[in-house]
């Protein structure tokens, strides 16, 4: 008999063990995740790239073995690790993407493999709206490569996209992935005018001629809500499509943004994370989103966070939490032993990754049923 396996390898597909090893695992009844975030790289407050993105290969000895028991220890059930980072290079071997330069370990199908047999969720993450890769690759279709939203979605980056997350989702076992900067270029990137291929893409989605010295806001506005929604669905269909169980999430920055606020597609997300601490955003977009989609706070990641407040606050309890923090040069935050021996009030410094650390050790308190001090 023909198994699914074995259609997926006539396809030509390499089909990571993990994704056929063990069962199935459940969605936690509450939902605590964290990100260890190799996104980023800074030295001395500056970037050491040609963006504030990590460089390619920066994190690639990450020891994923290293990384589970932090998450394991930290008393998180889903972990948020990377599948393509925004540098545009993926965190698995032998895919449609290539790896991050001198990847040591196929570090998301073993973080999925070790996470599983520790019964956390393990999810990926892809960004929409920037990927200095494809940008390097494909000037025309691009507003440069700053760390910055600077990708249009026309029909070539979407179909990139498209293969990167059905390519992923199929090899690596991952049990979904957020997806994160679902947003319109920097409006200061077009103040020199937009580029070629964002003027054919806003006649091929508004069916209007694009006019000498751009478009009114309305037509913007008009414009970049139909461009969201068509990368909303060319992402939730290349994942969908390989696995109808694919978890695909939203990371937002600003649920009431006019761009996002009552979308329809809102209602298709699994999982949709306020990463802002304005809990006015997260209280909006609950009404928007779908009867099952679950509402995520991210608790960790911005100065303006204060996760010990939020998790004092009785209206809170029973939402799903998130955090998320730059790795020290170890490709780890401090040992989960000093946060939680330290405390919050430990941490007392106003800088991000002072706040950082402060939240963190509130969250993992929390985490692990401890009472926070």
């Amino acid at each position: 008999m023909t198994t699914r396996r074995d259609l997926l390898k006539a396809a030509g597909a390499t089909v990571s063990s993990s994704l056929w090893a063990g069962r199935k695992l459940p969605q936690p009844g509450r939902i605590k995740s964290f990100c260890i975030d190799f996104n980023w790289h800074m030295q001395d407050g500056e970037a050491r790239w040609i963006n504030s993105f990590a460089k390619p290969g920066h994190w690639a000895g990450a020891d994923p073995q290293q990384h589970v028991e932090w998450y394991a220890a930290l008393g998180a059930n889903v972990i948020q690790t990377f599948a393509v980072s925004c540098n545009g290079y993926a965190w698995y071997k032998e895919g449609a993407v290539p790896p991050q330069p001198g990847l040591k370990h196929d570090f998301l199908p073993d973080m999925v493999r070790l996470g599983h047999k520790k019964n956390m969720l393990v999810t990926g993450y892809f960004c929409a709206g920037a990927n200095t890769r494809f940008a390097q690759a494909h000037p025309d279709l691009s507003y440069g490569t700053p760390s910055t939203l600077h990708i249009p979605f026309t029909d070539e980056y979407l179909a990139f996209l498209s293969r990167s997350i059905s390519d992923a989702v199929r090899r690596t076992g991952m049990d979904g992935f957020m997806i994160d900067w679902i947003w319109n270029p920097n409006p200061d990137l077009r103040k020199k005018g937009w580029i070629e291929a964002e003027q054919k893409l806003y006649t091929q989605l508004t069916g209007k001629p694009f006019p000498a010295g751009g478009p009114p806001a309305g037509d913007v506005l008009s414009y970049e809500r139909k461009a969201m929604e068509r990368c909303w669905h060319a992402v939730h269909k290349a994942a969908k499509d390989v696995r109808r169980d694919c978890i695909v999430w939203l990371s937002c920055s600003n649920l009431s943004a006019p761009t996002v606020a009552g979308a329809a597609w809102l209602k298709e997300a699994d999982w949709v994370m306020n990463e802002s601490p304005n809990r006015a955003y997260f209280d909006a977009a609950r009404k928007a989103v779908g009867q099952r989609t679950r509402m995520i706070q991210c608790l960790v990641g911005w100065v303006q966070h204060d996760a010990g407040a939020y998790l004092a606050d009785s209206t809170t309890r029973g939402i799903d939490l998130y955090g998320f923090a730059e790795p020290r040069d170890n490709s780890l935050p401090l040992p989960v032993d000093e946060y939680l021996e330290r405390g919050p009030a430990g941490f007392p410094g106003s800088d991000r990754a002072s706040a950082n650390d402060r939240n963190i050790a509130a969250l993992a308190r929390f985490y692990r049923g401890m009472t926070p001090r």
